[in-house]
């Protein structure tokens, strides 16, 4: 409490990284709603808030389930991937539909295919449901 009274900044990081930590939640029953992005907000606000709650974060089967890999190895399986790059396409789609500017268009069309070839050249995957541990590209 008295880091909360010197810095009250970090109340609103840790109100931040509760709300990031329960959409997360609930995007894992959800397949329209991406889990991983909201986890990553949730632990970057969790740091921010307290050292505490960050830690507490890491040790949950939430994070060890659907983080860990990621953050460790750089890894994620298949399903993960999908279920972060298929509803932001949408979006990007929609607003790519919605847009009459030729430019506005192009710049579209180049984030999805930068965001698909990022996904599949520089983030691994791994297989689901087993626990690897990769070794570091060099």
């Amino acid at each position: 409490m008295k880091n909360l009274k010197k810095n009250p900044l970090r109340l609103i990081w840790l109100i931040l990284g509760f709300l990031f930590m329960g959409i997360g939640a609930v995007g894992v029953v959800l397949p329209v709603l991406p889990t991983t992005p909201f986890l990553l907000l949730a632990s970057f606000c969790l740091a921010k808030g307290s050292e505490w709650f960050h830690r507490w974060f890491t040790g949950t089967k939430l994070y060890k389930r659907h983080l860990d890999s990621f953050v460790k190895n750089r890894a994620m399986t298949l399903k993960t991937k999908f279920s972060l790059l298929i509803p932001a396409s949408c979006m990007l789609l929609l607003a790519f539909l919605a847009m009459q500017n030729i430019y506005g268009r192009i710049f579209i069309l180049f984030l999805i295919l930068f965001k698909y070839s990022y996904f599949f050249t520089r983030i691994r995957t791994i297989p689901t449901g087993k626990s690897v541990i990769l070794e570091p590209e060099e």
